[in-house]
């Protein structure tokens, strides 16, 4: 849980009071669902990071090369259907105690924006975080193209301006943001360590490992790690397996800069991926015969699957998928530009067929072949992803895969895509995780709010 500094109204805060702090002063430690931070007073306070697959060792489409889609899944599957379980350090780090902001009680800030930054559009979840969280307001608006690409930001300015708009069109307090980040540049190693107690020491050995298993140099990159498995042998030698994350250090200041320049007061940097997981399910005690549960949320450009069988979030990995790859198949098939068939992918169903307006029998089908040729190569990622999260020490059984995001939404796309991966596959609601307050109103296309409203949370 995070402990910020007390709530303020969105205008007490001035965008003078945003520091220009380094990134080392925003990655401050790694926790998969739940962020723990520090603040010091004059500070502003971050649970950042980033967690994805490494540029080493990604699985490739050619795991699976050569053979249907369906006929090449060799999946684990969970005896029972999936639940979150919650999985701690024996020996949890010993937190600072935050200090109050003068002339009022020290409080724990309950309400946060989570903020999603994608090719296409912005998307923020204003959530009130006291008991069940609680979606105060939504709001979401076009991103003109070229600001952010494959989840880099091209223009940093211009992506501020952009920011202080959308704020301030939607009155979204400024005081208390919750960015979220997923690209390839962000990546992570498991390893094992044995016969160290001592933290200190163990600290030096992970950063040590660090130099030889990173693929950039430590100075150019941030990084942190955690203990996802820890136990003790008979002999009393002291086992553990640690998640360690790097991102490239100029990724996440290029976000930093945007929201700077936008007045924004940013409490933490999240992966998507953690976000996506806090959005789908609440952790809960797991059960041994349940198994993992598998997000996929599908952006514009870009896919995120994550993996998680408890707290903490085990597997990610980025595909450079989205729903524009949908466009641009069925341009081909109808030989047109991508941005003049956007109409025409909305009005496509893969549960059975439609009539869709302006297109003939002919053209219709040769668009389903089109959607159905895109979806196999998708379906390819995704299972060469989960062959080799199962190959890792560790890894459990297919639980549950919940799939959402924008183009999601289409109707019969995630049966389309488990039939084709051989594992049942479900549109996920992220509306069901949160209470919905007066003012939201019920929107179209809601999976595209996945992860904003899972960076808002606060578990």
């Amino acid at each position: 849980m995070d402990d910020l500094r007390p709530e303020r109204d969105a205008e007490d805060i001035r965008a003078d009071e945003v520091s220009a702090e380094s990134v080392e002063a925003v990655i401050d430690r790694l926790a998969a669902y739940s962020h723990e931070v520090e603040e010091e007073s004059g500070a502003m306070v971050e649970d950042v990071i980033a967690f994805a697959e490494p540029e080493e060792g990604r699985p490739q489409d050619d795991v699976i090369a050569g053979a249907e889609v369906e006929d090449a899944v060799v999946l684990e599957l969970a005896e029972s259907p999936r639940r979150f379980g919650r999985r701690r350090n024996s020996e949890p780090k010993a937190q600072k105690e935050p200090k109050p902001a003068k002339g009022s009680k020290e409080k724990r800030a309950k309400k946060l924006v989570g903020l999603k930054i994608g090719a296409s559009q912005i998307a923020a979840a204003y959530v009130a975080n006291n008991g069940a969280p609680e979606l105060v307001d939504v709001a979401r608006e076009p991103l003109e193209p070229g600001l952010v690409v494959a989840g880099e930001i091209r223009d940093p300015e211009a992506l501020g301006d952009a920011l202080k708009r959308f704020f301030d069109l939607h009155k979204l307090p400024k005081n208390a943001v919750r960015l979220g980040v997923s690209n390839n540049r962000i990546g992570v190693r498991t390893f094992e360590i044995e016969g160290i107690s001592d933290p200190h020491v163990l600290e030096n050995a992970i950063r040590f490992r660090a130099e030889e298993v990173l693929p950039i140099p430590l100075d150019q990159a941030v990084l942190d790690y955690v203990v996802l498995e820890e136990r003790k042998a008979e002999d009393g030698t002291e086992w553990r397996r640690i998640l360690l994350v790097v991102a490239y250090r100029d990724v996440v200041d290029r976000y930093l800069q945007a929201c700077r320049r936008a007045g924004l007061r940013v409490v933490g940097i999240d992966h998507e991926a953690f976000a996506l997981l806090r959005a789908l399910q609440p952790p809960t005690e797991r059960e041994d015969t349940t198994g993992a549960l598998v997000g996929i949320t599908i952006g514009h450009d870009r896919t995120t699957i994550a993996v998680s069988s408890g707290t903490h979030c085990e597997f990610a990995r980025v595909l450079d998928w989205g729903g524009w790859s949908l466009n641009v198949a069925i341009a081909r098939a109808l030989d047109r530009a991508p941005t003049e068939v956007e109409s025409i992918k909305r009005q496509l169903s893969l549960a059975g067929p439609v009539a869709i307006e302006g297109l003939s029998d002919e053209q219709i089908t040769r668009v389903r072949d089109g959607i159905q040729r895109a979806l196999a190569a998708f379906a390819r990622e995704i299972v060469s992803s989960l062959q080799f999260y199962q190959a890792q020490p560790g890894s459990h059984g297919i639980g549950a895969v919940l799939m959402t995001g924008g183009a999601a939404q289409m109707d019969g796309l995630p049966e389309a895509v488990g039939e084709l991966v051989g594992v049942p596959i479900q549109l996920g609601d992220p509306w069901r995780r949160v209470k919905l307050g007066p003012k939201v109103e019920p929107q179209e296309q809601p999976g595209s709010f996945s992860v904003a409203i899972g960076l808002g949370i606060d578990d």
